[in-house]
This record gives C-alpha cells, sequence and structure tokens, in this order.
C-alpha cells in the first residue's frame, strides 16, 4: 500500500435528509440516494487500498427523528444487504458493525448479523458501518463493562491502561481513524468515534452527502496527506 494512503478512513455522510428536500422529494429519498453515494466511496477505498472504512450510517441520536424516517432508516439494511451482500462477497470485503445491536428492530439485527457472519472470513476492505452509534454511548457500555469485568476478578484495575479500554469499544481490533470525513456543510463530529478519532485528521465539505463522488473522496485524503500542518483541513471542493 502506498505510504500516503490511510489505513482507516470514517466518514460522516450528512445531508442526506437536506439533499432530499433541496430537491422536492422526501428525506427517506435523500437517504436512498445516499446508499447510492456510499456505494461509490466503498469502490474508491478498495481502488486506493485503504483497509477500513467505517461508515456513520444510524446515530443513537437518530432516534428522535419522524417515525415514518426512522423505519425507513431501519428497513434500508435488509434491503441494502439483500441486493449487495454476493457484491461484498465477490470483492471480498468483510462486513462489521459498530453500535447498539441488540436495541434494533428484530429484522434489522437479523439482517446485519447475516452480513457479519458470510463475510467474516474476508481479508479485503472491511467495512465498518457505526449503526445505533454514539461516541458517549461507545465508551459508558466499555466503562460498565470493565467494572463487570474488574468485579469478576477477569482486569486487574491497577493496570488498566489506554490499549485495554480500546479493547472494550465497539471498534476493538481495528485501528484508530487516521482521517474523519464529514460531508452536508457541518464542521462537528456529532458523538463520532469520540476516543478512536483523538488524533484523528478532520476534513470538511460542504457539499450534501449524496453529491460526494469518488473523486471528491480521494481529493480529501490526498489532501490531508500532503499538507504538513496540523489541526482542521478546511475543504470546499
Amino acid at each position: 500500500m502506498n505510504a500516503n494512503v490511510p489505513k482507516h478512513v470514517a466518514v460522516i455522510m450528512d445531508g442526506n435528509g437536506r439533499w432530499g428536500k433541496s430537491r422536492g422529494l422526501t428525506r427517506s429519498e435523500g437517504h436512498y440516494a445516499g446508499v447510492k453515494a456510499m456505494e461509490k466511496v466503498i469502490d474508491a477505498s478498495i481502488e486506493v487500498g485503504i483497509k477500513v472504512l467505517t461508515l456513520y450510517a444510524f446515530s443513537s441520536e437518530n432516534w428522535s427523528r419522524p417515525q415514518d424516517e426512522v423505519k425507513y432508516l431501519m428497513h434500508l439494511p435488509v434491503k441494502f444487504f439483500k441486493q449487495k451482500l454476493p457484491e461484498f462477497m465477490k470483492r471480498n470485503c468483510q462486513i462489521r458493525i459498530s453500535g447498539n445491536m441488540e436495541s434494533l428492530p428484530g429484522s434489522t439485527k437479523k439482517a446485519l448479523e447475516k452480513a457479519i457472519e458470510k463475510t467474516k472470513r474476508n481479508d479485503g476492505l472491511i467495512v465498518n458501518f457505526a449503526f445505533n452509534y454514539g461516541g458517549r454511548d461507545d465508551i459508558l457500555q466499555a466503562v460498565n463493562n470493565i467494572i463487570q469485568d474488574v468485579q469478576n476478578n477477569k482486569l486487574d484495575i491497577e493496570h488498566l491502561n489506554e490499549e485495554m479500554v480500546a479493547n472494550y469499544l465497539y471498534t476493538r481490533d481495528l485501528p484508530d481513524p487516521d482521517i474523519v470525513i464529514r460531508t452536508g456543510g457541518e464542521k462537528r463530529i456529532s458523538n463520532f468515534l469520540l476516543w478512536q478519532a483523538a488524533t484523528a485528521e478532520l476534513a470538511f465539505n460542504d457539499v450534501y452527502f449524496p453529491d460526494f463522488n469518488e473523486e471528491m473522496f480521494k481529493e480529501a485524503i490526498n489532501y490531508v496527506h500532503t499538507h504538513d500542518v496540523y489541526g482542521y483541513r478546511e475543504m470546499s471542493i
């Protein structure tokens, strides 16, 4: 792999609903368009040699959205993996899920679990969907599990360190992201990978996610890795 290619890229796929409304469509139609853009990002990740791609698909705060929109978002994984799982297998991609799967509707959880199981032996691009995910919830569940293991004498609290805490997060066994890309114009991380992205570069793009394409994705990676400065990268593509 080229030294300038990051191992792990995370994407906050923002602006789907606003994209739909700006075109006289429903927010759900915007989310469907976002799925098509997401496929392009996956294609680009395979092309350039990224090892892990984390996609912020559904946050723990999204439950507060209108009921019909939430219902649609819960059905999307069922439809998506029914259509795309053979392609993921053919392309040697491994599917992972970071987030609280226990509170998901049965059909959604079943579709996610099937995708994980079917692709678990693939050793190509890891596509990690952050689904029903929140950074604070991630840290809290890690703390709760650490406490349980300490109480059950499985863990010595005196030897607890950052690496051990990381092993209790939803993203265990994955490297921390090198870059977090956010579309849609907002310049915040919205409770996404709070622990994991502590040292990540942050790249922002004003384009709504359905209009975010392979070239923009590659440009974000190239910009970060060819500018020897620290802090926020302001992108305008």
